[in-house]
């Protein structure tokens, strides 16, 4: 695992080593069996341990990690029941954003979110990193023009839990494209203004990326 060295500046030294940490997650510079050690990382970063500390458990709080019993920390394993439930609170907070936008039925918006998946889908980095984060800025872009500032904190505390995996990470074994899905449709059920509609399809959408989930999971299982 190689860190880079932090210099404290104007923003909070605890913010810049939780960007930094979430970073080499994504970058899968640590996996399941690593251990973090406070200690160690404050020595690789040049900084105290204050900072790490404070990155450290807010990166507990949030599920992607957990204290190990030697007081370290390492990435939390989410079982297949725990999967299912963050699918599930994906559907109830994305779907209630597709409710909101069929209803104001924004021309607007519609510009705005068809623009957005454009730009996302036409991404340079192939990897598992790549289509993870394209993908959640697609699913972002509806939650932010929703324009309900709570159910955006809460896909962002959704999203943040999906690290633990790391998400995509587990499904490089499968056809990456499909992480993408038809997000356009997604656009055309809002501009079609039916809010039963708009819902029942983003939950189909949603559906499908826990099937993908699940296939990455357990290739064994696939016919």
């Amino acid at each position: 695992m190689v860190l880079r060295s932090i210099r404290p500046a104007r923003r909070r030294l605890a913010d810049e080593v939780y960007d930094e940490l979430v970073e080499a997650i994504m970058r899968r510079e640590f996996g399941p069996d690593d251990r973090l050690v406070q200690e160690k990382l404050a020595d690789e970063m040049n900084i105290s341990r204050t900072p790490i500390r404070e990155a450290l458990m807010r990166l507990e709080q949030e599920g992607v990690l957990e204290v190990s019993n030697q007081g370290s920390f390492r990435l939390y394993r989410m079982n297949d029941g725990e999967v299912r439930e963050l699918y599930q609170a994906r559907a109830g907070i994305e779907g209630q954003c597709a409710r909101i936008l069929a209803v104001r039925n924004s021309a607007d918006d519609i510009a705005w979110l068809s623009e957005a998946v454009q730009r996302e889908e036409s991404l340079e980095d192939r990897s598992a990193r790549g289509y993870f984060e394209a993908n959640r800025n697609i699913h972002r872009a509806f939650v932010m023009r929703a324009g309900n500032r709570f159910l955006l904190e809460m896909f962002d505390i959704v999203w943040a839990r999906a690290r633990a995996f790391p998400l995509f990470s587990t499904i490089e074994n499968v056809d990456l494209a499909k992480s993408l899905g038809n997000h356009m449709e997604l656009v055309r059920v809002v501009e079609r203004g039916d809010r039963i509609e708009a819902l029942e399809t983003f939950t189909r959408h949603i559906q499908s990326g826990f099937d993908l989930q699940m296939q990455g999971l357990h290739p064994e299982r696939v016919a």
